[in-house]
Parts: structure tokens; sequence; C-alpha cells
């Protein structure tokens, strides 16, 4: 099976990402997921660094992944809106990601 390259924004930045030829529709609608989660993120104006805003945007898709596992009976193709108590989980998550980061932001 060959790969395909394909030219894709996530927040006004460009990537090229590969992918198989028959997976180009699942990748765009993954790219626009994390593309609407990181806009909504850094639209409310509340964090400004790219990498945490991909962070938190990450850990909510995973959130509503798990959910969406655990409840199964209706998808819904938006993203629905995180609640309170979620965020400040998801807020605390990303103080403990900071702390164990250190100064450099580096995991290595």
């Amino acid at each position: 099976m060959s790969n395909k390259q394909l030219d894709v924004q996530i927040m006004g930045q460009s990537y090229i990402l590969g992918c198989p030829v028959d997976g180009e529709e699942r990748l765009l609608s993954a790219v626009r997921k994390v593309d609407e989660a990181m806009c909504k993120i850094r639209d409310a104006g509340k964090i400004k660094a790219r990498d945490r805003i991909a962070v938190l945007a990450a850990l909510n898709l995973a959130f509503d992944q798990g959910e969406s596992h655990a409840q199964r009976p209706a998808l819904s193709k938006d993203v629905p809106d995180v609640p309170p108590a979620t965020q400040e989980r998801l807020t605390h998550l990303l103080h403990r990601l900071d702390h164990v980061l250190g100064k450099d932001g580096q995991l290595i």
C-alpha cells in the first residue's frame, strides 16, 4: 500500500502529513477535530503557548474519546463542550505536566 502526503493546517500552521491512500478522509477528519479543539482553547484566551494548547487539546480529545467508548450509544460529529469539572481536572494535569517537564519544557 503506498503512502500519500497531505498538506494540512492546524491552528494556522502548515504540516505535511503522510497517510495511506485509503486513509485520507479519516486523517482530514482528525485534523479538523484537532484544529477545532486547539482554536477553541486559543480563542478562550487563557493559554498562549502553542505546546500547552496542543497538550490540552489532546487531553480533551482523549477524554472525550474515553467517554464515548464508555457510553457508546450516540456519537456526535461535534466536539462537545468540556464540563467545568473536567476542565479543572485538565488544568490540574497541565500544571503537573509543567512541573514534570521542568524549566526547559523538554521530556528528554
